[in-house]
Formats: structure tokens, sequence, C-alpha cells
């Protein structure tokens, strides 16, 4: 390995463990946005989705000296994320609308549009697309959804999907597949 190579998130969390803190902001930097969109697509509630994150952290923080590398760190962070969720929705029923405002008064569909460097009319089209995408997304059932979201915001493959879900490469492949496929059905108009 080259001095200018980075060093791998397993590399990283066992220099946290022994105190390198700067370590820890490494891997904070790399995966907090990733994290943070699948529980936000998971809860669609921003403030909820900051509440399960900070969790997923402070237990990042808590096993540091404890963590052993039997998987990729992505995917132990992914399943720590995938678990607050689920004990999230075990405590409560889902309620939340995608139309719900955030603390600035914007709707998840507008965090999704384009920049404003874009003129009005492609404004509109982009955030069109982007709410046309958060309805399929919710309109999934809550088993494809998450399979899409832990490949798509976590970047976890077929197998890493299975072992964070807890059943079969099989089964995880399904819903992976099903999931695409309804999103593309639902949003072919945008095609």
């Amino acid at each position: 390995m080259h001095d200018s190579a980075e060093p791998s998130d397993g590399h990283l969390m066992q220099a946290y463990a022994h105190g390198d803190a700067r370590a820890f902001e490494t891997l904070y930097d790399r995966h907090a946005l990733p994290v943070w969109r699948f529980v936000l697509r998971s809860v669609q509630q921003p403030e909820l989705a900051d509440e399960l994150v900070q969790d997923v952290w402070l237990t990042v923080v808590r096993e540091a000296a404890r963590y052993e590398a039997r998987a990729r760190f992505r995917t132990w962070l992914f399943t720590l994320a995938h678990h607050r969720v689920v004990d999230h929705w075990r405590r409560h029923r889902p309620h939340a609308s995608l139309d719900a405002s955030t603390e600035d008064g914007a709707s998840l569909a507008d965090t999704l549009a384009a920049e404003s460097g874009f003129g009005p009319e492609r404004r509109l089209d982009s955030r069109e697309q982007a709410q046309a995408l958060l309805d399929a997304l919710a309109a999934l059932p809550p088993l494809q959804r998450e399979a899409f979201l832990l490949q798509a915001e976590g970047g976890l493959s077929v197998a890493e999907i299975a072992a964070t879900t807890g059943v079969s490469a099989e089964t995880a492949k399904s819903r992976l597949r099903y999931a695409r496929t309804r999103l593309r059905e639902t949003l072919e108009a945008f095609a």
C-alpha cells in the first residue's frame, strides 16, 4: 500500500478505537450523507432521520473498541441504520407525508430538485421528477423499498443486503428486481 492511498474503513475504525479522532472524522465524512439519505427515505421525516442517524453514529463510537471486520464497514454501518429504522417502526406506526415541510418550509421533493442554476422551467421539471421518484419510492412495499435504498444509498451488494436484512441472497435479489420493475413502470412518463 502506498503512502498516498486512502486508508480502508477497517483501518480507520482500528485507528479510531486506538484514539485517533481524525479517523472517525474521515469515516463520518465518507458515510454520513448516504446513511442519512437511507434513513430519511425510510422514515420520511428529516428530524426523525437526524435523531436515528445520530443513534447510529453513537453506536459506532460505543462499539469502536469491539469492532471486528467480519464484513465491510459500510455493510456494518448500514446494518446499524437498518436496525434503528426497524426499531423505530416497531415503536411507531407510519404517519409521515411526502408533502410534510422541513424546518425551512421545503418539502422533501424540494430537497431533491435541481439546483437554482437552472431556469424556472427546468427547476419545475426537476421538482416534478423528484416528487415522482419520492412518490414511487413511498409506493413500494416496505421490504422492496428497503432493499432498493440499501443498494442505492448504501452501495451494498445483494449479499450485503441479504446479510443486513437477515434474508437469503435470492430473496434480496428478488426484492431488488421487483422494486426496480415497479419504479421503472411508475417513472416511465419521465423517461
